[in-house]
């Protein structure tokens, strides 16, 4: 019996992804998944990134199945398993009987015949789940709420029940298990929302407007990436999130900007698109990220907006003989807040990494707001959901500096109107992936008085 190229595909990727350099989302893009029919390629991805989203679960049920430790297996028997589980539990349109018979056959093929039985006894005790991967995040079903606390690390469901609360963290826990919607953002200095849903629609992809982004668009059907807009680049994928991260920043036509840590480059492009005019510094510490930015701002500049490139380490003085009105730090981060839509994370991240990462984003920040001109605006922001990455690297660094200051959510409330909801005292700027069906970002607004 052979394989079917997607589950080959899928096995492949998951069995590579231990080595430390390795990414699922850079594994899905290679040449070797790209080739595939579509519909192999999609199921290929849904399959690696569901097992990466309820993987905690599925070890669970593993081991009680096998009645061995998860250590017991070799790499290439675990994925086949993890494969074969999910398929089972998860996705109710894959017969069983298909998700047992490929999975023993990935094990033969992986040179490991001698499991094949064991895989089978397993799995065919293996049992549907009472909801599917696809079903909305449900914190009242207790079955949904205990697989998806086992597939977040204890350790980040204890921290996140001492900071925001249970009932809070038992939402949270839930809301980071679900698909999430793919949000897009209409590119370009002058756009069109409305004639851009029809366009798309035309393209057989229907969307809806952003509950809050003025560029956001949310798919509701369709497939993006078939659409000639995409291809073009008048729509990009973006969480509305982090659209509106951007948005706070108010980029000046004819103004100076640094966006200090810019790579991909996808808000790079937007502060472009707000500004239509002027000048932006872009910069990062990698290489590998400095290229996939040029890529991405190749697709569609704004021809009024300069655009310098640096490559550089934003933790140390910066190498800048100007200042800036406008400065975007958007510092690496955990990534907690997108838990939903990159599951990898969460098996990568330890507890002792997140006052790692603060320290560096303390730095970053000193650095960024030493260029920032008087009277100009500086946005801090994240894509996590930890108070020492946010409220507390503001706080640390602006204790020790003289003549910035948070503006206070009264202030942002009067300016932004639309975004009320997100600002809390004393001025932070908060989503939460439990609300609104996006990522969890954090941002503060700081602006330098003298």
């Amino acid at each position: 019996m052979s394989v079917s190229p997607a589950r080959l595909a899928a096995f492949h990727v998951l069995c590579r992804l231990d080595e430390k350099r390795n990414y699922a989302v850079d594994l899905l893009h290679r040449p070797e998944i790209s080739r595939l029919k579509e519909v192999d390629r999609r199921l290929a991805t849904e399959l690696v990134m569901g097992i990466l989203r309820w993987r905690g679960d599925l070890d669970f049920i593993i081991e009680k199945l096998s009645g061995r430790p998860l250590r017991y297996f070799d790499r290439e028997v675990l994925e086949a398993l993890r494969l074969g589980a999910y398929q089972i539990r998860y996705l109710s349109s894959i017969p069983c009987s298909a998700a047992v018979n490929e999975s023993v056959e990935l094990v033969k093929a992986a040179r490991k015949k001698s499991a094949a039985g064991l895989v089978n006894a397993v799995l065919r005790r293996c049992q549907r789940a009472s909801f599917s991967a696809s079903d909305p995040p449900d914190a009242a079903n207790e079955e949904y709420l205990e697989s998806a606390r086992r597939s977040i690390p204890a350790w980040l469901c204890e921290r996140w029940e001492t900071e925001f609360g249970g009932e809070a963290a038992r939402s949270l826990i839930a809301a980071s298990q679900a698909i999430p919607p793919t949000h897009l953002r209409v590119t370009g200095p002058c756009f069109d929302r409305q004639q851009m849903q029809g366009e798309l629609l035309a393209d057989h992809v229907q969307t809806q407007p952003g509950n809050f982004g003025k560029r956001a668009l949310w798919v509701k059907s369709g497939s993006i990436t078939n659409a000639f807009a995409w291809r073009e680049g008048r729509v990009v994928i973006q969480d509305e999130a982090s659209q509106l991260a951007v948005e706070l920043l108010v980029p000046r036509k004819g103004g100076q900007v640094l966006d200090l840590c810019a790579a991909p480059g996808i808000k790079t492009w937007q502060i472009a698109d707000e500004m239509g005019q002027g000048s932006i510094v872009a910069c990062d510490r990698s290489l590998r990220r400095m290229r996939a930015l040029r890529k991405t701002l190749l697709c569609r500049w704004p021809e009024g907006v300069q655009l310098h490139q640096a490559l550089l380490d934003a933790t140390q003085p910066l190498p800048l003989t100007t200042t800036f009105d406008r400065i975007l730090v958007d510092v690496p981060c955990s990534g907690t807040g997108t838990l939903a839509r990159n599951p990898e994370i969460k098996w990568r991240l330890q507890p002792e990494d997140v006052p790692r990462i603060a320290a560096t984003q303390r730095a970053i920040l000193r650095q960024g707001l030493g260029v920032l001109a008087p009277g100009g605006r500086l946005v801090y922001s994240t894509c996590s959901l930890e108070p020492e990455e946010n409220e507390e690297v503001v706080s640390d660094v602006l204790a020790e500096l003289q003549g910035f200051r948070v503006l206070g959510a009264v202030e942002l409330r009067q300016e932004f109107p639309n975004l009320a909801p997100f600002f809390k005292e004393p001025g932070y700027f908060r989503t939460w992936p439990n609300k609104y069906r996006m990522d969890g970002f954090f941002a503060a607004v700081i602006v330098r008085w003298k």
